[in-house]
């Protein structure tokens, strides 16, 4: 198909763009060739594809300043990156914008064990923070699947979560402080390191705010000192809402797991022929995880396992070694993977009550057989955060569209039964259009309020989180 050849104007733009980039950036962290910027094209949320006008690669805070008053003054939109894992998304770039990778951002700032806290670059990752410290006995907390990959300037722009978030809380309960740079190229400091700061909760504002407000740069993360000991028991039973009777009578019981993982049938198949991880042949497993002294871990599992048999699990199986609690998790750690070698999906994160999960899990099948498309559950079910996996095929016309209603149906079911529509992955554009579902419109305008203080040009993470035309009309006011 023949491509219209770029508009002059639009190119020349460009030109002089890339020209003050590189006077205040190394040569190679400025991409400007059209084939380069492809990789920056979508993130984890691949459906969608828009090469920006060009990418660069900041080794500093001062170097996120100097391009973001760059683009200031250029009236250029900026798209913060952290790792591009984001599955709403939420580093997607439009045509006209420059996408700000943070990947150069790595290092370790200060370490502080008398005082528990890491201070790093953002552009580190999740799973690299942990390294730093765990030679010292200490880890860092939230620890979503994307872990190895994912970079804590995400983390803190979705308030990332994981599948220990039950005990240890999000990112939000895990941040101390941030060195965030504004669209104008002002350098903020929030919080550091102590519990508390004065005054309004501004970091509470950042964290979660998906690049709407600044690009994080730095972040000053609370370390906890590592358990005596963890153990895992996998069970499982004859249906999904058995199952998730069972989760809602262990957090009734008052017993807190540092973690509850959900799998329903097609998602155990997949990660068993994936990783051969010795899974029962059931509809549906818990992997339930406690930690502590080993007195504490045998009596905290000793409830579960009661509470547990009340619901005739299938199978019951507590790991007694580390290899055995190894393979209890390699499925569950493998499922995002497995799933993608069976078919494309689409994978969302409502947040709904705990006592609500059999009912939206019987709902989600109802919602399977109306559409016709295959969905496969795992999720953190301890906090109530779905993520069902909706499974399509993404060369076969009409069925991308069939998984997004089907998916707008599942999120409204989240909202319909006291839940919300994102848990840990953002709104994005994945969930732009459903905000007037969870927020009311007087919601929407004071949340459009608070980024005209921060981004009073609206130059920062273009076309996410407020519907279109919401955000339009709030301009035009």
């Amino acid at each position: 198909m023949h491509m219209p050849a770029p508009d002059a104007r639009v190119m020349d733009r460009k030109a002089e763009l890339a020209r003050r980039l590189r006077a205040v950036l190394p040569e190679a962290a400025v991409i400007d060739d059209i084939a380069e910027t492809r990789a920056y094209e979508c993130d984890g949320l691949s459906a969608y594809k828009c090469p920006p006008l060009l990418a660069v690669l900041p080794g500093s805070t001062q170097e996120v300043s100097a391009v973001l008053a760059i683009c200031h003054e250029m009236g250029v939109p900026v798209v913060p990156r952290g790792s591009g894992t984001s599955l709403a998304g939420g580093a997607m770039p439009t045509a006209d914008s420059v996408v700000l990778g943070v990947s150069r951002l790595t290092q370790v700032l200060e370490v502080d064990l008398a005082d528990r806290l890491i201070r790093v670059q953002a552009g580190r990752t999740n799973l690299s923070v942990t390294a730093a410290v765990e030679g010292d006995g200490f880890f860092y907390a939230p620890d979503p699947s994307s872990q190895l990959a994912c970079a804590i300037a995400g983390n803190v722009a979705m308030n990332s979560g994981g599948a220990h978030c039950l005990k240890y809380g999000v990112t939000t309960n895990n941040l101390l402080g941030v060195t965030v740079v504004l669209m104008d190229g002002t350098v903020v400091e929030l919080g550091g390191g102590h519990l508390d700061a004065a005054g309004l909760d501004l970091l509470g504002v950042v964290c979660g705010s998906e690049g709407q407000l600044g690009v994080v740069t730095e972040a000053t993360l609370r370390i906890l000192a590592k358990p005596e000991g963890a153990r895992p028991v996998l069970i499982g039973f004859d249906s999904n809402a058995v199952a998730g009777a069972c989760v809602s009578d262990i957090i009734k019981a008052g017993v807190l797991p540092v973690a509850i993982e959900f799998m329903d049938r097609p998602c155990i198949t997949a990660c068993e022929a994936f990783a051969k991880a010795g899974y029962p042949d059931c509809e549906a497993l818990l992997i339930i995880e406690v930690e502590g002294a080993e007195a504490e871990i045998d009596h905290q599992l000793a409830l579960i396992g009661e509470i547990a048999r009340r619901h005739d699990p299938v199978e019951l199986r507590e790991a007694r070694d580390a290899d055995q609690a190894a393979r209890i998790w390699l499925g569950r750690k493998s499922a995002f993977g497995a799933m993608g070698q069976i078919n494309d999906y689409m994978c969302l994160d409502g947040t709904i009550p705990v006592s609500a999960l059999p009912h939206v899990l019987d709902r989600i099948g109802e919602l399977s057989a109306r559409f016709g498309l295959e969905v496969a559950n795992v999720f953190h079910a301890g906090d109530g955060n779905m993520h069902p996996l909706i499974l399509f095929d993404a060369n076969t016309p009409g069925q991308l569209e069939t998984c997004e209603a089907m998916g707008d149906e599942i999120l409204k079911l989240c909202v319909e039964v006291g839940g919300c529509l994102t848990g840990e992955h953002g709104v994005g554009m994945e969930k732009r259009d459903l905000m007037g579902v969870q927020f009311s419109p007087v919601d929407l305008e004071a949340q459009m309020d608070v980024k005209d203080i921060f981004d009073p040009r609206w130059l920062l993470n273009p076309a996410k989180v407020f519907p279109l035309e919401a955000a339009a009309s709030h301009r035009a006011a």
